[in-house]
């Protein structure tokens, strides 16, 4: 990806710098070199992260978190490779900061007085704070003072142990504090309460919460702690690159990117989808052999089969969603009544999915107006996600306003996304008034986005 305006202006502004003036301006100039010259001369933005289920972590066969996703983006914008190093723990991270083995920390830094006196903060993300992460029960604490007398493990010198330490000191030094072996993260403690392998320990509330989607039981409710900042990391003294990464950070796809990576990653991460199921190696998931068997009967390369199905329920055979949705194929009980499903098949693997197909097969019917193959398929993903009445809508406030009614992107989707507006919604030729079109419109991109990574796969 090629460089934008803004840090090409400035790497210009560099060199022609170190290019003007006198032998002498020039010897001085190479002697204080920047880590931004530096990383462009080496080709290689050198980071540090972590394992963990919103920072960086394999699944099937492809790297992805947060924060994977950001820095392989700024790296693109650089136009410059990208290293990971993976650490044990944060200590380790901005060890390698301070000597100089790797550029920037991709990880949710807490802003602490210790860290900023030396590293910038950088690609700032949601606040939070922390709280007691514990097991629902009619004798979950509710205040810090009955901490006295449990056990709580934490992290040897994480912010987590030092906020503990200031409690125990607050109500009389009677909190049994566990350190918890190096080798385990905070993630693992969270984890571990969930299992209920330990009783208590510390997190930041969007994690505990991000975790309490897989683990039911975990309760979070309990603060200890005011709203704190974070972000990543980068070394003092470097104006050039701390300004490239700011000036790259507002840039608007990037505030785009970063919104909806918050949404792929902090509400329910693909991480957990590791944990509840078991993908034989070399597979896109447990049920390619019935992708493959009916993905046939509606026209369909089995990819994108399984890509619908990894966005309606990560391959979670089980999964039931708040509305009522069911199955692989995450079928309204109405949907699965009318293409024969009942109490007892409606979680059969090969059933759900056979549903599934016919579904979509009458989705197909009813935007058969769209003549070419490629465009009613996100057609029929929108209907799949939304219902087709309000496609439908949308293709109606495309004919009005000279849009074509045959192409998705920057079409139909544009007047989906308008249905949120009273001047479109109360349009006349409006007959399901208003709707929020926008996740709609990221689950058509999602899908189509994973069926090319699938069809990539060897």
């Amino acid at each position: 990806m090629r460089i934008t305006n803004h840090i090409m202006l400035l790497l210009f502004s560099v060199f022609l710098l170190a290019s003007c003036g006198a032998k002498k301006k020039e010897v001085d100039f190479v002697a204080q070199t920047t880590d931004l010259k530096k990383i462009i001369k080496s080709d290689t933005l050198r980071v540090a992260t972590m394992y963990g289920s919103t920072s960086y972590f394999l699944y099937r066969d492809e790297m992805m978190g947060f924060d994977y996703e950001m820095v392989s983006n700024l790296a693109s914008n650089l136009n410059v490779n990208l290293k990971i190093n993976i650490a044990k723990n944060e200590e380790e991270m901005t060890q390698w900061l301070r000597e100089d083995k790797v550029d920037i920390a991709c990880y949710n830094f807490i802003e602490t007085k210790a860290l900023k006196e030396h590293f910038h903060f950088v690609v700032p993300q949601s606040e939070s704070y922390q709280v007691l992460v514990q097991n629902l029960s009619a004798n979950s604490l509710s205040d810090v003072s009955e901490l006295a007398g449990k056990s709580v493990s934490v992290k040897a010198n994480s912010v987590f142990h030092q906020r503990l330490q200031a409690i125990n000191d607050e109500i009389g030094g009677t909190i049994n504090i566990v350190i918890a072996a190096d080798s385990l993260s905070n993630e693992d403690l969270i984890e571990m309460v969930g299992e209920k392998k330990i009783d208590y320990t510390m997190a930041y509330h969007n994690m505990a919460l991000l975790h309490k989607s897989f683990y039911r039981d975990i309760d979070c409710r309990m603060p200890v702690s005011f709203g704190q900042r974070n972000g990543w990391l980068i070394r003092k003294g470097n104006p050039d690159l701390q300004k490239a990464i700011e000036t790259w950070d507002k840039l608007p796809e990037i505030v785009d990117l970063k919104s909806s990576l918050f949404d792929k990653y902090w509400d329910e991460s693909p991480y957990f989808a590791l944990k509840r199921i078991r993908i034989p190696k070399g597979a896109i998931s447990p049920f390619d052999h019935l992708f493959k068997k009916y993905a046939p009967l509606i026209g369909w390369d089995w990819q994108l089969l399984a890509a619908v199905a990894f966005h309606e329920s990560r391959f979670v055979a089980t999964e039931k969603s708040w509305a009522g949705a069911v199955g692989l194929m995450q079928l309204m009980p109405h949907t699965a009544s009318n293409f024969g499903l009942n109490s007892t098949t409606k979680l059969d693997p090969e059933m759900n999915i056979e549903a599934g197909v016919q579904y979509i097969k009458s989705l197909s019917m009813t935007f058969r107006q769209i003549t070419d193959k490629n465009e009613r398929i996100k057609f029929i993903l929108a209907g799949y996600n939304s219902g087709p009445a309000h496609i439908l809508d949308a293709v109606a406030l495309a004919k009005k306003h000279g849009k074509n009614p045959q192409i998705w992107f920057d079409n139909v989707e544009y007047y989906l996304l308008k249905k949120s507006e009273p001047e479109f919604y109360q349009d006349k030729v409006v007959k399901y008034g208003f709707f929020r079109g926008r996740i709609t419109a990221r689950y058509v991109h999602d899908v189509l986005e994973t069926r090319e990574k699938y069809m990539r796969r060897k």
